[in-house]
């Protein structure tokens, strides 16, 4: 069993080891270029709440619009050159959801990263709820108040005021109408 010195003196080399610190200047370098810079490119509304940590690609090809919620490790990535994403008013993305814009071909022969890239635009209506964990991918459109569930994989484009989930995400049933309302 090892000593409390021995753990102790574990601690002091890691604080003292420069690739530790090498590493916290790694991480910094990171959060620079995927959040930070990025994150400047983005067309932004007003009333944002974004969270630190999201992954950002090619912001310039990205716009958000008023109130939207970005929850943590989000990760919006737009294509390289064409795919855009854009999310309307009062849209919530929950955590570690994913919106890319771009995939790569499929072809058999030559390894997917070595082929093109096949960029389709996203387009997030007002006030769509995407679940935590949601994958949306390139081409897809979400329609004004649609709910896509925890989990979902979008494929293609969802209904308006519907609760869609699933892997591929397929419409289940409508939201609620408000309580008093008429047909």
């Amino acid at each position: 069993m090892p000593s409390t010195f021995g753990k102790i003196g574990n601690g002091v080399r890691s604080i003292v080891d420069p690739l530790v610190w090498l590493h916290s200047l790694r991480i910094l370098h990171f959060y620079g270029y995927k959040h930070v810079r990025e994150k400047r490119k983005i067309k932004m509304g007003r009333d944002q709440i974004f969270a630190p940590n999201v992954s950002i690609a090619n912001g310039e090809r990205i716009t958000l619009g008023d109130r939207c919620h970005v929850g943590e490790r989000v990760c919006l990535w737009a294509g390289n050159s064409t795919g855009r994403i854009s999310l309307g008013n009062d849209v919530m993305i929950g955590p570690n959801a994913v919106l890319t814009a771009s995939d790569y071909g499929l072809v058999q022969g030559t390894p997917p990263a070595f082929q093109p890239k096949n960029e389709r635009d996203i387009v997030v209506r007002e006030g769509v709820w995407i679940g935590a964990n949601a994958v949306i991918t390139a081409g897809v459109t979400l329609e004004e108040g649609c709910i896509v569930g925890a989990g979902s994989v979008v494929t293609h484009d969802l209904p308006a005021n519907m609760i869609c989930a699933g892997s591929p995400a397929r419409a289940i049933k409508p939201r609620p109408k408000p309580t008093g309302a008429t047909t």
